[in-house]
Formats: C-alpha cells, sequence, structure tokens
C-alpha cells in the first residue's frame, strides 16, 4: 500500500484530501443545487430575524399597536414556517447527496481492489481494506452529507451575520473585526493536530477490526485449540489501543471547540459591554443594540459550530485519504495500451521459455529458475515434486498473477505480458487446492464460473463432476444457501463443486491443484473419470503430491528448487531411479503398507508388534 509515512507538507494539507470527492459530487448538479438553493433560504430567513426584533424594540409596545404587533408576530411565524420548510429539504437534498457520493466511492474502490496485483495482496490485510470501505467511507458519507451543511450553513451564517453588524453599527463591528485573528489562527493549527489524530484513530480501529474479522472467520479453529483466551486477550488490546487514539482524537477536537466557543463568546461580551455604554450615551438605539446583539450570537454560533465542523472535516478527510491510497494504488498487472490479440480460436499452448521469478514479497529468494517446458494443445502434463518446489508458482505466471522476472510464459504462442489477461485468464479454469466457496447458494457457486449459466448447464457440470446427489439431498437443492466460505459443507463437497465450476467454463486449458485431494475413495474414482472425460481435447496441466492420481498423464515434470529436474512418463522416471522414483518408492510402499494393515492378518500382525 502507499507509504503511509507523512512529510511536513503532507500534514499540512489540513482537508486537502476532501477535494478527491468533488468529482463524484458533481455527478449530481440536481442534488448540489437543490442543497444550495435551501441552505441559502434557510440562512437568510434566520438573519431576516434580528431585524425584525429591532423594529419591535425600537416601535415599543402599547395597546393602540396590537394590531401591528399581531402583524409583526404573524410575519416571524411565516417566517419560521419558511425556516422549517427550507431546513427539511435541505436536509433530504444533502443527506441523499451525502449517500449516493458513498455508494459511488465504495464501488469505485471495491472495483479498484479487485483489480489490484496478486503482489499487493501479498503485503495487504484483505481486512484493512474492508475496514476503509465501511468505517471510512461511513465518516465520508457524514462529512458529504450532515458536516458538508452544517458548515455551509455556519459560513453563511457567519459572514451574512457579520455583513449585518457592520450594516447596523460600523463602530461596534470594527472592534469584533479584531478579534478573529485570535479565534481563526488557532483554530487552523488545532485542526491539524485532529486530523493527524484522526488518522492515527482510524488506522488503529482498522488493524483492531481486521484482527476480528479473521479470527470470526477461524471460529473454530479458535476453538479447537482452546486459544479464545489469547484471542480474546489480543482483541482487547487492540481495541484498548484504538480507543487510546480515538481518545486523543477526541481530545484536541474538545481542546479545539472550547477554544473557538470560548474566544467567539467572549469577544461577543466585551463588544456588547461596549455596546450597552453606547446605548446609555444616547449613541445606539436599544432596538439597535439587539439587533447587534442577535447578529453577535449568530455569527458567534455559527464560529463556534465551525470549530466543531471543522474537526469532523478533518476527521473525514483522513478517511479519504485512506481511501485515496486505494484508488492511487496502480496494478503492477495490468493490461497494455495495445494488447496483442490471442489466435481465435483458442489453441491451448503453453510455453515456459528460460523463466525465473521471484516474489515481490521475498525477493531474494526465486522460486522458478531457468525453467522450460512446452504444453502442446490437448496434452495432459503432471507437475509434482516437494512443497515448495515452485509447482503452484507455475500456475500464478500462466494466469499472470504475476510477471516473469525473466525469460518469458506463452500461452497460444503469444507473450502474456503482451496480452490482455483477461483475455488470457478467459481461456482457463482453474481447480485450486484451497478451493474458495461464496456465501451464496450452491448453484450460485458452480454458475461463478460462468455468469448467466442456464440452470440446466449448471445440473449438467454438477452431474459431470459427481455433485448432483448430494446437492439434491440438501433441503433446497440447488438453492441451499452453503455458508461463509462453504462451511457446511464438507472438504470434498467443495471440491466437488470447485470442479463443476471448472466444467462449466468450459475453457480449453484446465490448471487442476490437487483437484482430487479432499475426496474419499470412491469419490475419487468418480471425479477422476469425469475429469478424464473433461479432459478430452483440452490442455491440462495437474499438480499433485499423490502421484496416483498422474499415472495417465502424457508426461511428468519434476520440480526441485525451481527448476525442472527429470521429465517423462510414469514407468520411464520410475526406471531411472532419480527424485521421482524416490517419491513414487516412498508413496507407493507407504500405499501397500497401509493397505496390508487394514487386512485381518495386517491387523493380528500389528497386534502382535504392541505385544
Amino acid at each position: 500500500m502507499a507509504d503511509q509515512s507523512k512529510t511536513p507538507q503532507t500534514a499540512r494539507k489540513s482537508i486537502r484530501p476532501l477535494a478527491r470527492l468533488f468529482p463524484y459530487i458533481k455527478r449530481y448538479p440536481r442534488l448540489v443545487f437543490g442543497a444550495l438553493a435551501f441552505l441559502l433560504i434557510a440562512a437568510v430567513t434566520t438573519l431576516s430575524l434580528p431585524t425584525a426584533v429591532r423594529r419591535m424594540i425600537d416601535h415599543g409596545f402599547s395597546a393602540q399597536d396590537a394590531g401591528f404587533i399581531n402583524t409583526y408576530f404573524s410575519m416571524l411565524a411565516g417566517i419560521a414556517a419558511l425556516l422549517a420548510l427550507a431546513s427539511a429539504c435541505r436536509y433530504y437534498f444533502v443527506i441523499t447527496l451525502g449517500e449516493r457520493v458513498v455508494s459511488d466511492i465504495r464501488r469505485d474502490v471495491f472495483d479498484h481492489v479487485t483489480r489490484l496485483s496478486a503482489s499487493f495482496y501479498d503485503a495487504n490485510r484483505s481486512g484493512e481494506i474492508v475496514s476503509r470501505l465501511t468505517a471510512d467511507t461511513t465518516q465520508i458519507k457524514s462529512a458529504v452529507g450532515a458536516t458538508a451543511s452544517l458548515a455551509l450553513r455556519n459560513t453563511i451564517l457567519c459572514v451574512g451575520a457579520a455583513a449585518m453588524m457592520f450594516v447596523t453599527s460600523p463602530k461596534l463591528s470594527s472592534l469584533v473585526l479584531g478579534a478573529i485573528p485570535l479565534i481563526v489562527f488557532p483554530l487552523v493549527g488545532f485542526g491539524r493536530k485532529v486530523r493527524k489524530r484522526s488518522r492515527e484513530a482510524q488506522d488503529t480501529l482498522a488493524e483492531a477490526m481486521t484482527f476480528a474479522g479473521e479470527a470470526i472467520g477461524a471460529t473454530r479453529t479458535v476453538q479447537a485449540f482452546n486459544t479464545e483466551a489469547a484471542a480474546q486477550a489480543s482483541f482487547s488490546g487492540a481495541v484498548e489501543t484504538a480507543f487510546g487514539a480515538a481518545r486523543r482524537s477526541i481530545l484536541a477536537r474538545s481542546i479545539l471547540t472550547g477554544f473557538a466557543i470560548a474566544m467567539a463568546f467572549g469577544s461577543v461580551v466585551a463588544v456588547l459591554w461596549y455596546g450597552a455604554q453606547s446605548v446609555l450615551a444616547g449613541e445606539l438605539s436599544p432596538g439597535t443594540l439587539g439587533q447587534f446583539l442577535l447578529y453577535s450570537v449568530f455569527a458567534a454560533g455559527s464560529l463556534g459550530a465551525l470549530s466543531e465542523v471543522w474537526g469532523e472535516l478533518s476527521q473525514a478527510a483522513g478517511a479519504a485519504e485512506r481511501l485515496s491510497e486505494l484508488l492511487d494504488e496502480v496494478p503492477e498487472i495490468r493490461a497494455p495500451e495495445n494488447p496483442a490479440p490471442l489466435p481465435q480460436p483458442p489453441v491451448g499452448d503453453i510455453l515456459f521459455d528460460n523463466v525465473g521469478f521471484a516474489y515481490p514479497a521475498r525477493p531474494e529468494s526465486s522460486a522458478l529458475e531457468g525453467t522450460s517446458f512446452h504444453v502442446r494443445p490437448g496434452e495432459t502434463v503432471a507437475v509434482v515434486g516437494a512443497s515448495g518446489a515452485g509447482k503452484s508458482t507455475l500456475f500464478s505466471l500462466i494466469l499472470r498473477f504475476y510477471d516473469a522476472s525473466s525469460g518469458r510464459v506463452l500461452v497460444d504462442s503469444v507473450d502474456v505480458r503482451d496480452a490482455d489477461p483477461a483475455e488470457v485468464r478467459a481461456r482457463i479454469a482453474v481447480v485450486p487446492q484451497d478451493v474458495t466457496i461464496f456465501a451464496g447458494s450452491v448453484g450460485d457457486n458452480i454458475a461463478f464460473g460462468k455468469p448467466g449459466a442456464s440452470q440446466a448447464d449448471i445440473e449438467a457440470a454438477a452431474r459431470a463432476a459427481q455433485a448432483h446427489d448430494f446437492i439434491m439431498a440438501l433441503d433446497q437443492g440447488y438453492a441451499t444457501a452453503v455458508g461463509e466460505r462453504g462451511i457446511t459443507l464438507s472438504g470434498g463437497q467443495r471440491q466437488r463443486v470447485a470442479i463443476a465450476r471448472a466444467i462449466l467454463r468450459d475453457a480449453p486449458i484446465l490448471l487442476l491443484d490437487e483437484a482430487t485431494s479432499a475426496l474419499d475413495a470412491e469419490s475419487e474414482t468418480l471425479v477422476q473419470k469425469a475429469l478424464e472425460g473433461l479432459m478430452q481435447n483440452r490442455t491440462t496441466i495437474v499438480i499433485a503430491h499423490r502421484l496416483a492420481t498422474v499415472l495417465r498423464a502424457d508426461r511428468i515434470l519434476v520440480l526441485d528448487q525451481g527448476r525442472i529436474v527429470e521429465e517423462g512418463t510414469h514407468g520411464e522416471l520410475v526406471a531411472r531411479g532419480g527424485l521421482y522414483a524416490r517419491l513414487a518408492r516412498l508413496q507407493f510402499e507407504h500405499g501397500a503398507e497401509a493397505l496390508s494393515l487394514a487386512t485381518p492378518q495386517g491387523n493380528a500382525s500389528l497386534s502382535e508388534k504392541a505385544g
């Protein structure tokens, strides 16, 4: 993520990050015009009240003026009704604008982060990104809606009241003007501090929420290891840290608000004392002083409210800055300006040409070195090797989650770096070892591989993956909700849903990463038959730890520490007596021993050894 350390220049930006919201606001001119119009009407209506009060006081009260008084109070009632209507309309337009803008921001941020490269997610936690999509956008909604409205309203009232103060009494107003620098300059200084504290509070809250999301998502693991107390202590510590940061932010805002109100009303009291002396000297009428008093209260009150609003805007600026960091992230993997076209129809040809690669998070450690191989159209190639040998890295490069550090990866004779990643991935179906199941229905999860697929196609894919029977046994069949991450399904069921998803995609290239690893023996046999039928006339690369699943592959590549050290069929590699033969001997001898122990004779032998 973008560097979050702040230089002195960036620290002085104050609420400047809010400028990123203007393009969103400009999309809705009618809402903006309505909000400003009714805001202006409400402010002008409010500013007209002191003038009516002055005339009332200077005119005096007597029985002969009952009609005049009734007329004046009728007029004030009308002004109050207009003020109420304008305020209601202002609220509607402003809050609607805030909701609309935040909806657009959430959509744009989500759209952007889904396009970011895998290296971004290697360095950043998904929980923090979700926190920015929720907590930070909520803060911005408040700023664009109620806070911005209050800021504009109080600004208009402050400026309007100050102008009317000069009209009412230039002499008294000049005294107030001298007090303004004593109020404004500290406000700016405190505002910077509030923004810094607000950013700190938002960051620590995101940390706490990230931990909570991880712990809640792994509740069964937490309970299985009896680590509830440790998780609770960790979250409690994170929450207390967030509270401490929030308290520091609140303290800064409290000082800002208290100082502004004290200075504003203190200056008003001093000026009014001087005005009272002028009334006593006959230089001002009581009504004029009353009018000036009301305008002073309006100006001071709006200035004091602006201090609170400034603190909220500073918080929103911190949130906007955090979201801007996400929006400013540039995907390392993106389509070139003029992507090379892939041949039509798809061929299904894959070539690694002297490929070297190191993950951005571990640049000093090579995952692949000088890797070269060619998978021809319709061929099935298995990749085996110890954990960490680089098998899954091959898939990541084919899918262009990363770019090779050296050499080339070609799909259908086109370097994937020259093609549009979306076009490359459209030719590939993947069944990962760690299956992703979304919190929807079974049918939706299968259709994820081909949005808009018909129910008949979904069921056909499920039958081919040997998943139809267990799906129909669920409460609502294909409409059954599977819970977050498919928690209500067994490992084998999740694996078959993923295989059905790949079958439905009907892509010319299949990437199978231990596609049958979570299945029992019977299901594995059935799914293996389905996959064999699916692999016909398709290019398939199979990653396997269990060598029994790759015996029928056209070729087997043996990876060791990022290099292809052996290549051939199962029989050829066993005959060579190399790394593959050693792996095969370990697995098949272990399997034979397990089978012998499962027989009555094996159990008796085991009992004898135990005795």
